[in-house]
């Protein structure tokens, strides 16, 4: 049975991971791709429980603390249903992975990407997206998108926007370093121009 392929979406809060991710995952499955769709922080209940502290309004964790809490979190994901789901033959598409952490907090924090790479290293067992789809979009067009929703911003949400522009500056970076891992969509388009996008980002990995 052929190893299945893990499928990431990466880029700043509302930059609109979720939409495409909804979108995308019907397409897959209208293709005949066996697929599960998962989230992080989260996906299984540890890692649930890890992403409700990590976002929890008001609660100070240093930076530290942050990038190993969202490193455990990865390790359980990797182990209790990425791993799994791949050897089985199934697609994983997952919203956020590895480079959230590294723009987040390798940049945002100010921790370092290649300190955080090696943690996460450890916290995957060295397991790499197939293929990462980076939505871009200018961090005041994502936060006026937040804006919108009316949810209110959870800890990370309430950052400055210096905390913003060093995680999309870090993003183009990883996109430069793997172009052939990293696609860069442009998100400020409606959202079937970006599925479409997307989907011509996975057409050499296809059925």
């Amino acid at each position: 049975m052929a190893r299945g392929r893990l499928i990431t979406v990466e880029g700043l809060d509302g930059a609109g991971k979720t939409t495409l991710v909804v979108a995308l995952a019907r397409a897959l499955e209208a293709r005949g791709i066996a697929l599960d769709v998962l989230r992080e922080p989260g996906g299984v209940e540890v890692s649930e429980r890890i992403r409700t502290l990590v976002k929890e309004p008001g609660l100070e964790i240093g930076g530290r603390a942050e990038a190993l809490l969202y490193a455990a979190a990865r390790a359980q994901l990797v182990d209790a249903a990425l791993e799994p789901a791949l050897a089985a033959g199934r697609w994983v598409l997952l919203d956020r992975f590895v480079d959230s952490s590294l723009a987040y907090q390798g940049a945002g924090r100010g921790l370092g990407i290649e300190a955080v790479r090696a943690v996460n290293a450890f916290a995957t067992g060295g397991l790499t997206p197939d293929r990462t789809l980076l939505l871009r979009i200018d961090p005041a067009t994502g936060r006026a998108r937040q804006d919108g929703r009316g949810d209110g911003a959870d800890r990370l949400e309430a950052e400055d926007e210096r905390f913003f522009a060093a995680i999309a500056a870090a993003y183009d970076e990883l996109a430069r370093a793997e172009p052939a891992r990293v696609r860069t969509l442009d998100a400020s388009g409606p959202p079937d121009e970006v599925l479409a996008a997307a989907l011509e980002a996975l057409a050499d990995m296809l059925p």
